[in-house]
């Protein structure tokens, strides 16, 4: 029997063909709330395997509290959670070792919202209201520079906590404006249900724009290589939601049945221009500006440099 000798080319491929395959390097990104449009890169490049493609098998986990997220990063028990700039001041200052590594929405979502045909038509008019808020410190800071334009303070408005209830409590006449509503959102909730809300974006009320949903990581314990992967897959979603709309709408809201209604469909075309098409490039001046914002309110003792609050992993 004659033995014919294989060629170099087509052992080695064979050779590789009998090894197993190689692992994936894990990740866990830990939402900030319950999956929607406002995470649809991430959902993208999960169901394109855009991670996969990059030797990624990433875990998306929907936090039980929406405060959790930072804090399970900073405690080394997630690798990045999706969070929001202006949030991420404070909780360095507060000494949590966190850092942005990306961007995933590039504009201010919250608003100060009002009835379309309600006694708020002007800022002027908010003296002697009543403004309903979730959450305090930030929140507070918008308003205060937004009475500004008006030459208006905090103690010509009533702030009141309406915990999460912002558009009932608006509908219902509760309060005359809310602040912390996402215009992409609760416009549409409000309509849902017979109502025509109409935001006062803060972004042209003075308030230095900022990036709504960021990544962040814990520097003391974060994979460079694996974040940049990462990153580099959540980019390749958002242009291809760019590029492909309706394949990834199609794409998106077939990953659960609540994802098909109306809100959500609606939050999608709202929220597409929105997304960063470059995540892990970095604006300096927006966390140098907005730093200096929250120093001029009064929410922090210090001005902390950029490298302290955020990385460029867009820069080898």
């Amino acid at each position: 029997m004659k033995h014919f000798a294989l060629p170099h080319a087509l052992a080695a491929a064979l050779a590789l063909l009998a090894q197993p395959a190689f692992a994936q390097d894990k990740l866990t990104l830990m939402l900030d709330w319950f999956v929607n449009p406002d995470h649809a890169p991430v959902i993208i490049a999960q169901e394109k395997g855009f991670f996969a493609d990059e030797g990624l098998d990433v875990e998306v986990v929907a936090p039980a509290d929406p405060a959790d997220p930072p804090k399970l990063v900073a405690a080394g028990k997630a690798d990045l959670a999706i969070s929001y700039q202006p949030q991420l001041h404070l909780q360095v200052h507060a000494g949590l070792p966190l850092k942005r590594v990306g961007t995933l929405v590039a504009t201010p979502l919250n608003c100060l919202m009002v009835k379309a045909d309600g006694p708020v038509q002007t800022i002027a008019d908010l003296k002697g209201k009543k403004i309903g808020y979730s959450v305090s410190g930030v929140e507070e800071a918008l308003v205060g520079q937004i009475l500004k334009t008006a030459g208006l303070g905090m103690s010509d408005v009533e702030m009141v906590n309406v915990n999460w209830s912002l558009s009932p409590a608006l509908i219902a006449g509760q309060v005359d404006a809310t602040i912390g509503g996402y215009r992409n959102f609760e416009l549409t909730q409000m309509r849902q249900e017979g109502a025509e809300g109409r935001c006062f974006f803060i972004e042209e009320q003075g308030v230095p724009t900022y990036d709504e949903l960021i990544f962040v990581a814990n520097p003391q314990t974060m994979d460079t290589n694996k974040t940049r992967r990462f990153l580099h897959a959540v980019e390749r979603g958002a242009q291809y939601m760019v590029n492909h709309p309706d394949e990834a709408w199609q794409l998106f809201s077939g990953t659960a049945p609540d994802l098909k209604d109306e809100l959500n469909a609606a939050a999608w075309k709202d929220t597409l221009p929105r997304f960063s098409q470059s995540p892990a490039a970095l604006d300096q001046g927006r966390y140098s500006r907005f730093e200096a914002f929250l120093h001029e309110a009064g929410l922090t003792d210090s001005v902390l440099p950029v490298s302290e609050l955020a990385e460029d992993l867009g820069a080898e």
